[in-house]
């Protein structure tokens, strides 16, 4: 009959635990001494014995537990600050980087394939000098020099145009503007000829000038401006007396942020003329020019923004997913820590209601 009480008592409790815990623990503290006492009852004094042993050894679990508890509370909240850490790290070198590359654009260079080009200026400085021949030739040939130093008929479509200079408006520029090659596929060239008779100068050059088309400066309505701010924003070279300078020219093609911007590069190579005149002619002195494109490509500049957005507000929803699921698991870890609080009160309360 003690059995099947207590059995009983047992499932009474077992059912009133799934009901949620609604009886009181002073009832649940005297259901187990109930149990206790007719438990001792119902055993000899050996058992007695030994059931007395495991009650004094139970503190000692009991503090084992509550440490083991504790030291993992420790970890949770370790684990916590760390994520927590490394999101915000996360999130400020993304926002770093994104901050970088957008201030920092990329230059991508590409090569178009033409089959002509515009036709360029070439804006010739002579000074003293004379043009004494221009004429287009193909196919990197340029024939045998006949009477060098002489008149010679052109075939060159040439301007001349007079200006202030850009730098210093009491200095007279005067320029003569060639239009440059343009059958870049047949290797089309210009071949001009200069003279200049006696120089005070201790070295003779000739200087000159390069912008990307020729029909600028004739469509132009002033002239004058328009030479004035291309000497302003272009690069000048020279070419030397006694030598046949051979320019090849490259286009390229700058886009930035705001505005275009096209710019010649170009390569020169000089070989020197055996003149072959007599003395008394030697006193003028010879310029030889050869302008010709170098190949069929066009360089493309382009600054492009690597920085792209939409990765960055990506990555960013990601470390505030993670920052939410952290702040998530610390909401958990403290009601965890607030509830064994509770029940370990709960248990100390206990076991001094039942020493009194």
């Amino acid at each position: 009959m003690g059995r099947k009480e207590r059995s009983r008592s047992y499932e009474e409790f077992n059912d009133d635990d799934d009901e949620g815990n609604k009886q009181s623990a002073g009832f649940f503290d005297d259901a187990i001494e109930l149990d206790r006492e007719e438990t001792n009852d119902s055993l000899s004094p050996e058992e007695e014995e030994e059931e007395e042993e495991v009650r004094e050894s139970s503190p000692p679990m009991r503090f084992s537990k509550s440490c083991l508890k504790n030291l993992f509370m420790v970890v949770l909240i370790f684990i916590y600050l760390l994520l927590t850490g490394v999101a915000f790290f996360l999130a400020y070198q993304t926002i770093s980087d994104f901050l970088e590359k957008l201030n920092h654009p990329v230059m991508s260079v590409t090569y178009k394939e033409v089959d002509s080009f515009s036709p360029p200026g070439i804006a010739l400085y002579p000074g003293r000098a004379e043009l004494l021949s221009c004429r287009h030739h193909f196919h990197d040939y340029i024939p045998p020099l006949v009477e060098p130093g002489t008149h010679q008929e052109g075939e060159c479509v040439t301007q001349d145009v007079m200006y202030d200079g850009p730098f210093s408006n009491q200095t007279m520029r005067k320029a003569v503007v060639v239009r440059g090659p343009s059958d870049v596929r047949n290797k089309e060239l210009i071949f001009m000829q200069f003279s200049l008779n006696e120089t005070e100068e201790d070295f003779s050059a000739i200087t000159y000038m390069l912008f990307s088309k020729f029909s600028d400066l004739t469509e132009s309505e002033n002239k004058s401006d328009f030479m004035r701010e291309c000497e302003r924003n272009y690069s000048m070279w020279t070419f030397s007396g006694g030598f046949r300078t051979w320019v090849k020219m490259s286009l390229v093609r700058t886009s930035g942020k705001s505005h275009e911007a096209v710019e010649f590069r170009q390569e020169s190579a000089e070989v020197k003329y055996n003149d072959k005149r007599p003395d008394s002619e030697k006193n003028n002195q010879l310029f030889f020019a050869v302008f010709e494109w170098r190949d069929a490509f066009m360089q493309d500049i382009r600054l492009i923004v690597t920085a792209n957005p939409w990765n960055s507000v990506a990555i960013l929803c990601g470390v505030f997913m993670a920052l939410f699921k952290a702040a998530n698991f610390a909401k958990l870890t403290i009601q965890w820590i607030i509830k064994m609080r509770k029940r370990h009160q709960r248990n100390k309360a206990r076991e001094l209601n039942q020493i009194q």
